[in-house]
């Protein structure tokens, strides 16, 4: 390989990628035109048939739930989940399509959590996340309160929160806590 070969523009693949012992995907914004995922359901498709190529049977697909951005309700979101699954369906696409969110700790979150069922995956795993800049001062009470109302908190890309990268005790923590 030369020099020049490292600018070249990459090819595909000649083998495709067999993700099937993965079997589910739990994290990715299918619904179209909710938030910053699919914008059309031809997206939507398309994305949901590239991951029935890799050998996923089943995607749960979690969009944004934030007060101020994206303002998902369950009722959005799972009416959003059925038009894509007939969608699905029409394009005879065998993959399995269920719905849970992705939420943000913000201002509203803790009312939402006293007073709204949340969208949930599996046996009653919470999707959330945080800010990158900094963590809430509330974030183990919030979390605290999540597993008090029966949730199995699960926190969205750890890998983004640079705060903690040289101070991986906190990591640790979350494991501790069941998180």
């Amino acid at each position: 390989m030369g020099l020049f070969n490292l600018f070249k523009k990459s090819t595909r693949l000649d083998t495709p990628v067999d993700l099937s012992v993965l079997g589910c995907d739990v994290h990715s914004h299918f619904i179209p035109g909710i938030d910053d995922g699919a914008k059309t359901i031809e997206d939507s498709i398309q994305m949901i048939t590239a991951m029935h190529e890799m050998g996923y049977k089943k995607v749960i697909t979690t969009p944004h739930t934030m007060s101020d951005y994206y303002r998902n309700s369950s009722e959005t979101i799972l009416s959003g989940k059925e038009n894509v699954k007939q969608a699905l369906k029409d394009a005879n696409i065998p993959i399995e399509i269920e719905a849970a969110s992705e939420y943000y700790l913000d201002y509203d979150f803790e009312r939402k959590l006293k007073e709204e069922k949340l969208l949930t995956f599996g046996n009653n795993y919470l999707l959330f996340e945080i800010s990158y800049m900094n963590p809430p001062d509330n974030l183990f009470h919030v979390i605290f309160e999540m597993q008090l109302q029966g949730y199995k908190p699960v926190l969205a890309h750890p890998e983004r929160y640079n705060f903690w990268h040289k101070e991986f005790e906190k990591y640790e923590a979350f494991v501790d806590k069941g998180i």
